[in-house]
């Protein structure tokens, strides 16, 4: 067969069913090959949205997805893609095309050095010499994806590497030398952390990312419930704990909620897991070193001590440590605790105001989400609309999906596509400004060419919002290059796709037309008015 061919086969074995890319000449032969295979190639409109589309299905399935692109600019463009899916650690797998193996270096036609591009952002890249390595590489990269601490890898394949011909051979087991992920806590660590707790006073849990990449939400749910540890969370670790659940203090940082902070400076021990602690989350980790024990617990080493020194490192999967944890009887009472974080929660009286005439923001996202079916998917993009997502959606037992780490713009639409493949049963929705809907509106073609029924919301200003309220904050209300006028119509834009079409801007309206938007069973577009000078932070 040929390397095509054997590319194909080997995503056949890992049980591949859907492929986001962009074709080209460079990746021609491989996609000869998808041709004859049930694979589902999903043709998207910009190779970037492919590499986002993989991340919303790969996030639904918990499971490896695939994104492709050809050589040179279809592979550059690829490349915001997967430092979105490394930042925040999708499993992922990007095969790009490139030129022949005697014109590598040339600087030929569409040639670029992608794998020495991608470095940064990829946990490991391939670039395939010779076709008979092709499964062992496939076979290698997926494992890479999702072991450990899991992200994207890159294979590059020559053409002609994958028009060469050989004898297919079945892999082996996979042995990579330096790569061995740890996945059990170590028991003098973990019963360190059983004593920590045990003399706390004042413990709390801070549940990020890595929660829900690892599975342990329901470990978490059940350790915190069996010794009563309330719970705060980072934006990535929304959807860790239900909202409503009496443990459960809100999510931290700069664009978080007062009394998830005030629990974290009022706590004496601070179990972070699956989170890197950055800039957003906390702003001084000095202070929080002096102030407080501070376990930290993460599967990739190099995560731990990074940006806040932690007293007890455990490094492992946070679903197996957990339940390793649930093992432990402790005689702790922390009900005087939870109650002194529930006067404070109580306390914090939401000041902010919106403007008359207009949507409040916040208020929409409690009421849309409250009324979301309850394993449904919520996509939000980057901007204001992301803040007022997080700080205010009613997580019940769907996903909360959005781009922490790189905070990508334009993020929305194309993973809700890919979640929306992942599980064509599910309500999902894309919540976007208008801005970051213009930077992924092409997308609507792919929604529509392969009847892939998502409902898109725009929190519309007329602005890059939440740049407008940093040059409003800290620039004297200069405003520039964030004025984004009344275009396009946004009405006609849903006709030309075919899409139901919504638009909210009074208060009074605002239950109906969610129930309405929410129940039409086609695709469907509303936008959603808010004021242009309304703020996420007073």
């Amino acid at each position: 067969m040929t390397g095509a061919d054997a590319m194909v086969k080997c995503l056949e074995a890992q049980g591949i069913g859907v492929v986001f890319g962009y074709p080209g000449v460079a990746i021609a032969p491989f996609y000869n090959s998808l041709y004859d295979s049930n694979i589902k190639s999903i043709l998207v409109r910009q190779e970037q949205n492919g590499g986002h589309a993989a991340s919303g299905y790969a996030r639904v399935t918990r499971k490896p997805a695939v994104c492709i692109a050809t050589s040179g600019p279809g592979a550059t463009n690829l490349i915001t893609g997967l430092a979105t899916a490394y930042a925040d650690s999708i499993p992922m797998v990007a095969i790009t095309g490139q030129v022949s193996t005697r014109l590598l270096g040339k600087d030929v036609f569409q040639e670029a050095d992608i794998t020495g591009a991608c470095e940064p952002f990829v946990k490991y890249s391939y670039l395939v010499k010779d076709a008979k390595d092709i499964p062992r590489i496939f076979k290698e990269a997926f494992y890479i994806a999702s072991t450990g601490r899991q992200g994207p890898v890159l294979i590059d394949v020559p053409i002609d590497v994958q028009k060469q011909e050989f004898n297919y051979a079945e892999p082996g087991e996979i042995s990579i030398r330096g790569y061995k992920p740890k996945v059990q806590g170590h028991i003098v660590q973990i019963k360190k952390v059983i004593e920590a707790i045990k003399n706390a006073n004042r413990p709390l849990l801070c549940a990020g990312g890595g929660v829900i990449l690892g599975h342990a939400e329901h470990a978490i749910q059940a350790f915190c419930e069996k010794h009563g540890i309330p719970v705060v969370t980072t934006m990535m670790g929304v959807g860790s704990m239900p909202k409503r659940h009496p443990l459960f203090f809100g999510m931290l940082g700069v664009n978080g909620k007062p009394y998830a902070n005030q629990a974290v400076a009022q706590s004496d021990l601070l179990i972070i897991v699956g989170a890197r602690v950055n800039d957003r989350a906390v702003g001084a980790p000095s202070k929080l070193e002096r102030n407080r024990l501070i376990i930290h617990i993460d599967i990739d080493t190099a995560e731990i001590g990074k940006n806040i020194g932690p007293t007890i490192p455990l490094v492992g999967d946070a679903r197996l440590i957990f339940e390793q944890l649930l093992e432990y009887d402790m005689n702790v009472n922390y009900k005087p605790w939870v109650e002194a974080l529930r006067d404070v929660k109580r306390s914090c009286v939401d000041r902010r105001t919106f403007h008359e005439g207009y949507i409040n923001p916040c208020l929409f996202v409690e009421h849309l989400t409250e009324r979301m079916e309850e394993n449904a998917v919520y996509v939000a993009d980057v901007g204001q609309n992301q803040l007022w997502s997080a700080d205010n959606y009613v997580m019940k037992r769907g996903r909360f999906l959005t781009t922490g780490g790189f905070g990508t713009m334009g993020y929305s639409i194309p993973a809700a596509l890919g979640a929306k493949m992942a599980a064509p049963e599910r309500q999902v929705l894309a919540v976007c400004g208008d801005g970051s809907f213009q930077m992924s509106m092409m997308e609507l073609a792919t929604m529509v060419q392969y009847g892939i029924k998502i409902k898109i919301i725009i929190m519309k200003n007329g602005y890059l919002g939440l740049v407008r309220e940093y040059q409003f904050n800290n620039y004297d209300q200069r405003y520039i290059a964030v004025q984004l006028g009344d275009i396009p119509d946004f009405e006609k834009l849903a006709m030309a796709y075919g899409m139901d079409y919504f638009h909210l801007k009074e208060m009074e309206k605002m239950d109906a037309t969610i129930e309405e938007f929410l129940a039409c069973d086609n695709s469907a577009l509303m936008i959603c008015e808010v004021y242009k000078f309304d703020k996420v932070k007073e």
